[in-house]
């Protein structure tokens, strides 16, 4: 079996990554051990960043409306998540939903999924990779020019390689179970004399975590604790007794703290918690996970279509890793306040006093959600370079055809290709040199001339260049440095390319609509 793109791992960060390649043009196998999408809780939280990615993918509808809460933590320290965002906050939305969505959005756009199938071995090359798999009808032998490991902490494809995985073991974890038939007070970071206790009940089923103060990662014959370590633990942390509830889900996490030293290793690139592994404090880890694909999937898929060399996927570790490491420090420093004992009183009460602070509280709450991220693309002097664009309403500007209504810029990321949004009429001077230095690009940048509403967060008058993932990679009034942004991020104008572009799936076309009127994205 050949395929351009072998994605190993079928959680958020595999199906969001094979979601994207198709997107781009680029044919994908995904290939997990799994029947089907988890059935475990995990993971039970979307931040605004990743809520903008499914809003600028359009994937919303499907999801519903989830809860949302305005308020998170750092380090058990209550902390407001409020940020310029449509999707400000945190969703609670199982994994399970998560998974179920994504993988429907890859199925939609033509993915493979080999479901109930272990990767055996892997050998990769000058020129590709070639795998095996064992599945329930035998081997499966499958060549791909890439191949992205997304399987997880214990990552298969990251033993295989052997590649340097350094970091922190485990000091401390948490237990964690989700209970019916029980009866206990919700409980939010409640710090008590021998511990750490948190509860919350949802639908009948509570959701009760602990840690003792003190207390290292338990030695197991099993991959989980049995219930009744857990309830043991907390009646010694709490005074209260859960064993006569039903037990639905066990498990633990611990705070080992570790990152690849480069998410790319010639044809084999990592993603998600196979390139970094970390306490899910926050419910960071799905979402870190998420973005990671989401950075990955147009680049990759622009260098298998032969519209972008190479070089395009080292942006992804430097863009990538850099992230990671923040966010794998922000935890280190979560875990110390959260788990640590009566010695770290002082230090809670210092975070919590700077939390107050002018600027301390959006730091933070940029940092957590992924509203803060900004990559090094080049430029200065426009506030936007490097982040992402604003959710804003725009007008469209006269001439636009067909009478095209109010759009906002989220929609008009949703078929994954660039675009340049221009600051004024399409007939204008500045819009009409800015159409024409794009026009070579035209297969991979739309063109969009209109005007910020009274109030929306974007300048009229200067123009920005916005790549697939949503951040803005140049921005100006007039054409000049255009063509060098553009070149970088999408690589080589139409026709000056000799490689031949995989072809796209269903109702994506690399070339369609270079010039859609805003409104109809």
């Amino acid at each position: 079996m050949d395929t351009d793109v072998l994605v190993i791992g079928a959680g958020p960060a595999g199906l969001m990554l094979a979601a994207e390649l198709r997107l781009g043009g680029a044919e994908v196998v995904v290939v997990d051990q799994r029947p089907g999408p988890t059935t475990e809780s995990r993971a039970s939280t979307l931040h605004a960043r990743t809520m903008e990615i499914l809003d600028s993918r359009g994937l919303l509808e499907e999801l519903g409306t989830p809860p949302r809460e305005p308020r998170g933590h750092f380090g058990g320290i209550p902390l407001d998540l409020t940020l310029p965002s449509a999707h400000s906050g945190q969703w609670k939305v199982a994994q399970t939903r998560t998974e179920e969505l994504l993988q429907n959005r890859a199925a939609a756009l033509g993915a493979e999924l080999l479901r109930r199938h272990q990767l055996l071995s892997l050998t990769a090359g000058e020129d590709g990779v070639e795998a095996e798999a064992i599945g329930p009808n035998g081997p499966v032998r499958l060549r791909a020019r890439y191949l992205v490991g997304c399987d997880g902490e214990d990552s298969t494809v990251r033993r295989l390689t052997g590649v340097p995985f350094p970091g922190q073991d485990a000091a401390r974890e948490l237990l964690r179970a989700d209970v019916s038939g029980v009866s206990v007070a919700d409980r939010r970071f409640q710090r008590l004399e021998r511990g750490l206790a948190i509860a919350a009940t949802r639908d009948g089923v509570t959701r009760v975590m602990v840690h003792e103060f003190g207390r290292p990662p338990g030695v197991r014959a099993g991959a989980e604790p049995d219930f009744t370590e857990v309830t043991d633990i907390w009646k010694r942390v709490t005074g209260e007794d859960i064993g006569h509830g039903t037990p639905l889900w066990v498990n633990a996490f611990g705070d080992a703290n570790r990152q690849l030293a480069q998410y790319r290793h010639g044809r084999v690139l990592f993603a998600g918690d196979a390139a970094h592994r970390q306490m899910p404090s926050g419910g960071q880890a799905l979402n870190l996970g998420v973005q990671d694909a989401f950075n990955l999937g147009w680049k990759l898929a622009a260098v298998v279509r032969g519209s972008a060399d190479e070089d395009l996927l080292d942006t992804y570790h430097e863009e990538r890793h850099a992230v990671g490491r923040q966010v794998l420090a922000n935890i280190r420093a979560q875990v110390q306040l959260m788990l640590g004992g009566p010695e770290v009183e002082p230090a809670r009460a210092v975070v919590a006093e700077l939390i107050a602070l002018d600027g301390v509280r959006e730091h933070l709450a940029g940092m957590i959600s992924g509203l803060g991220i900004r990559y090094e693309v080049g430029g200065e002097g426009h506030p936007l370079l490097g982040r992402r664009l604003p959710d804003a309403q725009l007008e469209p500007g006269p001439g636009e055809p067909g009478g095209a209504r109010p759009v906002r810029t989220t929609e008009l990321l949703r078929t994954g290709r660039g675009l340049l949004l221009a600051p004024g009429a399409p007939d204008a001077d500045g819009a009409a040199a800015l159409r024409a230095a794009a026009a070579p690009w035209a297969d991979r940048v739309a063109f969009a001339a209109a005007r910020p509403v009274a109030g929306a967060p974007l300048a009229e008058g200067q123009a920005l260049l916005v790549r697939p993932d949503g951040y803005v990679a140049w921005a100006g009034a007039r054409p000049d440095g255009l063509s060098d942004a553009l070149r970088r991020w999408f690589g080589v104008p139409a026709g000056a390319s000799a490689s031949v572009s995989a072809s796209a799936p269903a109702g994506v076309s690399a070339g369609a609509r270079a010039d859609a009127p805003v409104g109809r994205p």
